[in-house]
């Protein structure tokens, strides 16, 4: 069970049966984690319910945004511990015409100066290391207008693993991207959020039969440690 089940129509899972992506694609032997617009204008300063949340910060994602930041918290330190290069990617907050076309809604309550320079930030809990990549996009996608592509190729990474927000937008466009670019791609599934339920778990179907594989926290995890495994192999026999 994904999570993505109770969205589907009875003809949908019908069709599923017969032409549903059956298994993981796989993936391959150099990967990286990306991480995507985990910063707080989406999740708001304080931990609240998404709809007292949107009334100071209109592009919460509330609780469940946290809950998935928490998840991301030990998917991101497997990462570390196992030799992943890690890249963190956020939005452009200066001198660009916002991108998407939705209504730019304001909050209920007036953000100070302060409020809206920290809420450009990447959250405390996923900060990047010295070291570690952070690159700044003007569009959805992580690869439209930045170094991202050219620094995969750099490192020679054949996967890419993706978290973050929002699942039906940036993550979304990413995973599309980086399959076009042939990348194997991965999706979190605990450690991607979205506003909304419906949107959430059909962009991780939409995404997990066409562009990548959607796996659980735990797989990705197993996964980064398998590969550190047979880098120490190979290291020891030369």
């Amino acid at each position: 069970m994904y999570g993505w089940e109770p969205f589907l129509s009875e003809r949908d899972k019908e069709h599923d049966k017969l032409w549903g992506k059956k298994e993981p694609a796989g993936f391959g032997k150099n990967p990286a984690l990306v991480l995507i617009d985990i910063y707080y204008s989406v999740l708001g300063l304080a931990r609240e319910p998404i709809m007292q949340s949107v009334k100071k910060w209109p592009m919460s994602t509330g609780l469940e945004g946290w809950q998935a930041v928490d998840e991301t918290v030990g998917l991101l330190a497997a990462a570390r511990d196992n030799g992943i290069p890690v890249i963190h990617v956020k939005g452009l907050h200066t001198g660009v015409l916002p991108w998407s076309r939705g209504g730019g809604r304001k909050g209920e309550i007036p953000l100070t100066e302060e409020e809206k320079r920290l809420g450009t930030q990447i959250v405390e809990e996923v900060k990047p290391l010295p070291g570690e990549l952070v690159i700044e996009k003007a569009a959805a996608s992580a690869f439209h207008g930045t170094p991202l592509l050219f620094q995969l190729n750099a490192l020679g990474i054949d996967t890419v693993i993706c978290a973050g927000e929002t699942t039906s937008g940036c993550v979304r466009a990413t995973v599309v991207d980086g399959a076009t670019f042939r990348f194997k791609m991965g999706a979190v599934a605990e450690c991607c959020f979205d506003r909304t339920e419906a949107s959430h778990y059909m962009n991780l179907y939409d995404m997990h039969q066409k562009y990548a594989d959607v796996v659980a926290k735990e797989m990705a995890i197993a996964y980064f440690q398998s590969i550190s495994a047979e880098r120490k192999v190979v290291s020891q026999a030369i």
